[in-house]
């Protein structure tokens, strides 16, 4: 069984840049790795949207995870990343068999951000495909692991 994973960390701040040139960069709020299975459509997304939007990982005036990044009026930092669908059980060198072909990958993480926005999130996105180098200073820390079809 496939699903969109995401790796969610909350960030002071985080950036990713390309061949040297920033692409996207966010002040306090969420990075949010992106991996898309075959299989994968669009109730996946819209699980994990609604989840990446209303997710209460950041602390209220008590100091209590209350406050989800929507509350606060927090960025995310979207970026995709084919390794999420990695399976690392057999061997020493992980299969990406699982990964969906780009084209679909491309679709469903440009529908994530587009639902993402339709929250009232501020988006900012990596560069599909490309070789990133990603930056960040992780708050907490907090990192969560979300799966679309419920897996943990």
């Amino acid at each position: 069984m496939t699903s969109i994973r995401a790796v969610v960390q909350r960030v002071k701040r985080a950036r990713v840049t390309v061949e040297g040139q920033e692409v996207g960069a966010i002040g306090p709020g969420l990075l949010v790795f992106l991996g898309v299975a075959r299989g994968d459509d669009e109730r996946d997304v819209a699980y994990m949207a609604d989840k990446v939007a209303n997710l209460r990982i950041f602390a209220d005036g008590e100091g209590k995870m209350n406050l989800s990044v929507r509350d606060t009026g927090g960025e995310v930092l979207a970026v995709s990343q084919f390794t999420l669908c990695g399976d690392c059980r057999k061997g020493r060198r992980p299969s990406f068999t699982e990964a969906a072909p780009p084209e679909l990958a491309r679709k469903l993480y440009q529908e994530f951000i587009a639902s993402l926005k339709s929250y009232g999130v501020k988006v900012n996105t990596g560069r599909f495909q490309a070789e990133m180098l990603v930056s960040l200073e992780n708050d907490g820390p907090v990192t969560m692991l979300l799966d679309s079809r419920r897996l943990f």
